[in-house]
């Protein structure tokens, strides 16, 4: 277990605050504060003087996302601006041919449905697969066909907090060809992951959720194969082989992930980015997951304990993550959403109910305050 002066060092949460919203904005641990104010300051009083030394913590950052996702080089990683950018790199990269489809669910958020969609011009159709049955994984692979170029689809569902089985899906699409697309953003930073294990092609997952970090910056793998056959659709002085040079001609992409950043990287976000993967590296993934699964669980618990509430999320085993979903019988839940705002409580309206998403941190006393105030709502 982390010291608990640890937890409250880096996040000195308003006593009245009731955090549950990590699946949309997440806080900043106070070392992500500081790492901001302590670039800021710099450029202030140095501007760029120093910048081989941010460079350097760019590449440290690479080394840290290579870590947690357990990817085979610091070559396989980009740093983007968002989750839309990265799965719309590969989306729009692909040498689609008329007929091509492509698998998901019919729960994506929209970054992970409109880069498909657009894909229509090409002939491409998207085929979206209820996940409300027994076997989610069954389904998705039923849908595909000597046709499916790839099967993309959430780790995590943002609205009910289904969690699926990646490596199932991985050894699947790697038995027919078919790319492995994730979109990690509702798993990266709570639950641990391995591309590898799971047989995944590429990923992307913006900082901001699970990963405690800033808005505007993405962590995306994209494995070497794939990255060879994806065509490029944004150029500039980084994305080169020889990115230093800015006088050769030659215009040849890196042969890493690099190729994918075009422009100047967001020197400000990789500082903070960096310092909140530095809190989850000293925790531990392991830790972290198991932490913020009982947290889950203890929710969980003291929700089906209140008479009038139904929980949506399942329960079942490998099933569940840091998202509960639930709704109250009789009662408007976006009514609901406004009171618990207005009570302390963040958490979000998704699902057709209330999503709550505690992390690790996220002290007991303030779940069962939580559970206490939905109670009295009710």
């Amino acid at each position: 277990m982390p010291d608990e002066a640890l937890l409250q060092q880096e996040f000195p949460q308003d006593e009245s605050l009731i955090y549950l919203n990590h699946a949309a904005v997440a806080p900043w641990p106070a070392r992500t504060a500081r790492a901001v104010q302590a670039f800021a300051e710099e450029n202030v009083h140095n501007g760029a003087r120093d910048y081989r030394k941010w460079t350097e913590r760019e590449r440290q950052l690479r080394e840290q996302c290579r870590h947690l996702l357990n990817a085979p080089s610091t070559d396989d990683i980009a740093f983007l601006k968002n989750t839309s950018e990265g799965l719309s790199v590969i989306a729009a990269g692909l040498g689609w041919r008329a007929g091509d489809n492509v698998v998901t669910s019919d729960e994506e958020f929209p970054s992970n449905r409109i880069p498909w969609i657009a894909q229509e011009r090409h002939g491409v159709s998207l085929r979206e697969v209820s996940l409300r049955v027994d076997d989610p994984e069954a389904a998705l692979m039923d849908a595909c066909d000597g046709h499916t170029r790839v099967l993309t689809i959430s780790s995590v569902q943002y609205a009910s907090g289904l969690r699926l089985h990646l490596p199932r899906l991985g050894a699947f699409c790697r038995e027919r060809d078919i790319v492995f697309c994730v979109d990690a953003i509702q798993s990266l930073g709570a639950i641990a992951m391995d591309v590898q294990a799971a047989g995944i092609d590429c990923l992307a997952a913006d900082a901001h959720k699970w990963l405690l970090g800033p808005e505007g910056i993405a962590v995306f793998y994209c494995q070497p194969g794939l990255r060879r056959q994806l065509t490029l659709h944004q150029f500039g002085w980084h994305m080169l082989r020889d990115a230093g040079d800015y006088g050769s001609l030659d215009t040849t992409p890196a042969a890493s992930a690099q190729r994918f950043e075009c422009g100047s990287p967001n020197m400000l976000g990789i500082h903070a980015f960096s310092a909140s993967l530095s809190l989850l590296q000293e925790v531990g993934m392991e830790q972290i997951e198991a932490m913020v699964l009982a947290n889950t669980a203890y929710l969980m618990d003291g929700l089906q304990r209140i008479p009038a509430v139904e929980v949506l999320s399942r329960r079942d085993s490998g099933r569940c993550a840091g998202i509960q979903v639930f709704r109250v019988y009789g009662r408007d839940s976006g009514d609901l959403h406004a009171r618990l705002l207005d009570r302390q409580v963040l958490c979000a309206a998704r699902g057709g109910g209330i999503r709550l998403s505690p992390h690790f941190y996220t002290p007991r006393h303030k779940l069962d305050k939580a559970i206490e105030i939905i109670a009295s709502l009710v």
